[in-house]
């Protein structure tokens, strides 16, 4: 979706670490980190990969990107438009959540590139977006969204890429209800807690593109996002479809092994997007008590 041109951005809400970092240490991410992906297929305990992992120095200084300033920006640059889903979402949720009676803490989102230190451990840019609940926060290194497009065959339209930042948040959501952990007490196969979380927070995702035109910034009361069209839908569908672990595993090895299953299929992955778009209701993004994915 395109953001409307007057739309004041609050760059304030992204750190910005782009240069500050060098690293190998590997996690998981929207797609997981393919090393990791490589090591499940295979039976490998991906713990032990820790040994082979380096460090990452620590950034000395963040800072936000002050070019950053409106709704023409987020069209214009992919920098300025992972502020401004940030933004929109930072907006949409805690109105949203308190219908429920739950606050909203806003989470710290950060652009790095190739590494930076977290609170889950050093990263690099290879495992994909992620979000670290130990220090409530989403990293972003921009470079992945061509990889979605050059190795996993997504659009680059512009929703494609709102779709992953948002799918981000929706664990950040899932934390503040006590469901995020549920990936780590069964984390893998076609029906474990790791797919649910992952399809749930694919769910949020478009719950979130349900709501994101009519979402108005603070400062203008104009809508963050210009209304929705069928060529947006199928971008963010692309997207899902790109890193579902059939697609991604027949890519990396030329075979599908559901047993290994982290995230869910394309297809999964695109029903519970839809799911989430189609009702706009928090309530039917339950996946772990779905009898079928």
């Amino acid at each position: 979706m395109s953001f409307n041109d007057n739309v004041q951005l609050d760059p304030s809400q992204v750190q910005d670490r782009r240069g500050m970092g060098r690293g190998t240490k590997i996690g998981g991410g929207i797609g997981g980190g393919i090393i990791l992906l490589l090591a499940a297929l295979f039976g490998i305990n991906p713990q032990l990969l820790e040994g082979l992992a380096g460090t990452v120095q620590e950034p000395q200084s963040t800072g936000s990107a002050p070019a950053c300033e409106s709704g023409a920006d987020a069209d214009a640059r992919l920098d300025c438009r992972i502020t401004g889903t940030v933004n929109s979402l930072n907006a949409f949720w805690p109105a949203y959540l308190a219908q429920y009676n739950t606050e909203y803490p806003r989470p710290t989102t950060v652009i790095f590139s190739q590494a930076t230190n977290t609170g889950c451990g050093g990263a690099t840019s290879e495992v994909g977006p992620f979000y670290c609940p130990a220090d409530t926060t989403a990293y972003f290194d921009p470079g992945f969204f061509q990889d979605l497009v050059d190795r996993f065959g997504s659009s680059g339209g512009p929703l494609a890429q709102e779709y992953v930042v948002a799918h981000e948040f929706g664990h950040h959501v899932q934390n503040i209800l006590g469901n995020l952990d549920r990936a780590q007490q069964d984390p893998q196969g076609p029906q474990s807690g790791a797919v649910r979380v992952e399809l749930q927070a694919d769910c949020y995702a478009g719950l979130w593109v349900r709501h994101a035109t009519t979402q108005q910034d603070p400062k203008t009361g104009q809508p963050f996002l210009e209304p929705l069209t069928q060529q947006d839908l199928n971008d963010a569908l692309s997207a899902a479809s790109a890193v579902g672990d059939d697609r991604i595993q027949k890519a990396a090895t030329g075979r599908v092994s559901p047993e290994a299953w982290t995230h869910g299929s394309s297809e999964q992955r695109q029903k519970w997007f839809y799911q989430g778009y189609k009702t706009g209701d928090i309530n039917q993004c339950d996946t772990f008590s779905a009898a079928s994915l």
